[in-house]
């Protein structure tokens, strides 16, 4: 089958994506409004970007009415935000903050999560999560009227104690517990994993002479 994305729609097209496309990281975002209030909106269009300078990048999407959602208009009013990974315990309150609240009634709240303070922007951060990154933003990119790109440089990092090695500041991937967004209403745990080691083109050359 092959289908040309200029003809689809573009609900067509985010159904196609986002089951190609998988598994996908899952951005628990919080915000604060202008007024104060903490906002927390899980996003699947999300990856990190860069590591020098260290920058992330979130897909923002508005609502059907081309009005933006609350993280957008936070994000470009105070310029910053914090991105929390999701694990399994907290999947249940990602799930719930997805749901279109009015403005003023911040998530952390109805979905029971822990308001904790950041280091160095005026945020709250979720307590449960098992990474969080503080960011401030670098750039929004208006794509069109429903669709914007929010690159954020990452200014900190909290990891939950005996998550990462004080050491060798390796992760212990059996203690993460993370999930990964599929598609429609399925999620996935990362449970089984593989490696290859990346060689050098003279170690390719000498596998391939042996």
């Amino acid at each position: 089958m092959e289908l040309n994305f200029q003809e689809l729609d573009s609900k067509t097209r985010y159904k196609l994506l986002t089951a190609a496309v998988i598994p996908r990281p899952i951005a628990l975002v919080t915000t604060r409004s202008s007024d104060g209030t903490d906002n927390a909106a899980p996003y699947s269009f999300f990856n990190v970007f860069s590591d020098d300078p260290p920058l992330l990048i979130l897909g923002l999407q508005s609502r059907n009415s081309r009005i933006p959602k609350d993280t957008t208009n936070n994000i470009r009013q105070c310029g910053e935000f914090v991105v929390h990974l999701v694990d399994r315990p907290l999947a249940e309150a990602m799930n719930e903050c997805s749901v279109d609240f009015p403005e003023e009634v911040s998530e952390f709240d109805v979905a029971g999560i822990t308001r904790s303070s950041c280091r160095f922007v005026q945020v709250s951060r979720i307590e449960e999560a098992p990474i969080a990154f503080e960011c401030r933003r670098t750039i929004m990119l208006q794509i069109n009227e429903n669709r914007e790109l929010a690159i954020g440089e990452i200014l900190y990092m909290h990891a939950r104690d005996g998550l990462i090695d004080p050491n060798t500041l390796k992760l212990n991937l059996p203690k993460y517990n993370i999930v990964g967004r599929l598609y429609g209403d399925l999620y996935t745990p990362v449970t089984e994993t593989f490696a290859y080691t990346r060689l050098s083109h003279s170690e390719w050359l000498k596998k391939r002479t042996t």
